[in-house]
């Protein structure tokens, strides 16, 4: 197995992600944090924390495909989402898992209210580590 993921019976049971992800010895592929800007560096979905989910799906999604990887290949991300909110947090985890994307979530994932990034109005950046296949 090149990818095994893990939820050890010591610690508590999550929503769908996995505590430990370990690869075995190979290629990595390490995304730049996707952020909601279209094909022309516009800002999509100002001030609506799904529609920009969904661009940062739809971006994650071209770069692995650029890498040769699919979502499943995922094996760590992070997801930075502007906001102190618990159920606006678990709206964006909700729309990313329920994307095309999704698979990429059941590897060791974390999720992170914050004050700001790096782009005025955005509001939802994603960074994701792929283990490549062969």
């Amino acid at each position: 197995m090149r990818v095994g993921k893990i939820n050890p019976s010591g610690v508590h049971q999550t929503p769908g992600y996995h505590h430990l992800t370990i690869v075995e010895a190979g290629r990595l592929a390490f995304l730049a944090g996707q952020c909601p800007l279209d094909l022309d560096g516009n800002l999509v979905g100002a001030g609506d924390p799904l529609a920009q989910a969904d661009q940062v799906a739809a971006n994650a999604l071209t770069v692995l495909a650029a890498a040769g990887a699919q979502p499943a290949d995922v094996v760590r991300s992070v997801i930075y989402v502007v906001s102190d909110d618990d159920q606006v947090l678990g709206a964006v985890w909700r729309r990313l898992n329920d994307s095309a994307l999704g698979p990429a979530f059941s590897a060791a994932s974390t999720l992170l209210g914050v004050a700001s990034l790096g782009f005025t109005g955005q509001l939802v950046e994603l960074d994701l580590t792929a283990a490549l296949p062969g």
